[in-house]
């Protein structure tokens, strides 16, 4: 078992590192995460953490395994059912004239949610638009597996349509290659939500699901104040679903207008144009059949 020095130098690791917060309680998550690390250089648990200061390698290899990477295809259904019934046909009559798009995938993972948007404006994006997907992620292990663009059965199996399967994949020995076309889509960044965000551009849509519960109130309240001028002014900023602009400070709260579509909230900038009255980009229904 970890020691409670051993689980609190970690601890602060990770906090001073990503500002992700690991309470007590915690302690068999870096346990499962660690032991492997520690096995690989023969190292008790308890002596592999007490080099960590001296490796910066280990280290970094630490942040990865402890960030949070849980993740699947299309999670929670109900937000991409909302982009592509009512957000993209807004975003395409206001785009009209640049017919250029750009979202960014925030807390990417392994890559699922990016490339899930991606086969959707594949889809549903008319002909002549170009489309951009920033994906960021603390962890480096993830970053390249987004690259890469390869997923094992398993990985597929959670949440993947059967029908984008056979679309958009490749069996490449045992795991699946997304499609070339989409991987170009996707710029890859490092990035640290809680340090400076330098050189990513504005966009016109942020996805930022299930990320800000993994950090304490004034760290939020930081992402939240610096990912307005990231966002264009008639933008949409979507959370995850137990996720709320609701307990922030007056000033910050509001900055951000709450806004339903459909059956999910979604956060735009104070000052953003009313919902469009543009028609639906395709008739064709968004379904969930696991593959």
């Amino acid at each position: 078992m970890t020691t409670p020095t051993a689980f609190t130098s970690v601890s602060a690791l990770i906090r001073r590192e990503t500002s992700m917060v690991y309470d007590e309680g915690k302690e068999y998550l870096v346990e499962a995460r660690l032991a492997p690390l520690a096995a690989a250089k023969g190292l008790t648990l308890e002596a592999y953490v007490a080099r960590l200061a001296f490796e910066p390698d280990e280290r970094r290899k630490v942040i990865d395994a402890l960030t949070i990477n849980e993740t699947s295809w299309f999670r929670d259904h109900t937000p991409y059912q909302a982009f592509t019934d009512e957000i993209l046909p807004t975003l395409l009559e206001r785009r009209s004239t640049t017919r250029k798009l750009r979202i960014w995938s925030a807390a990417c993972s392994s890559g699922q949610e990016a490339y899930s948007i991606a086969m959707l404006l594949d889809q549903h994006l008319p002909a002549g638009w170009e489309y951009e997907i920033v994906a960021t992620d603390i962890a480096t292990t993830m970053l390249e597996r987004v690259k890469a663009g390869r997923y094992s059965q398993v990985e597929v199996n959670r949440g993947l349509p059967a029908t984008s399967l056979v679309r958009y994949f490749t069996r490449v020995g045992r795991e699946w290659e997304i499609a070339e076309r989409l991987r170009q889509r996707i710029t890859v960044r490092h990035l640290n939500l809680a340090a400076p965000y330098v050189g990513l551009g504005t966009f016109d849509m942020i996805w930022l699901r299930n990320v800000l519960i993994y950090f304490d109130a004034p760290t939020k309240q930081d992402i939240l104040r610096r990912m307005l001028p990231m966002l264009a002014l008639d933008g949409y900023l979507l959370l995850g679903s137990t996720e709320t602009t609701l307990d922030l400070p007056e000033d910050l709260a509001a900055a951000w207008r709450r806004e339903p579509i459909g059956r999910v909230q979604v956060h735009r900038r104070a000052g953003a144009p009313p919902p469009s009255t543009a028609p639906a980009v395709s008739t064709t229904p968004l379904t969930m059949t696991g593959a």
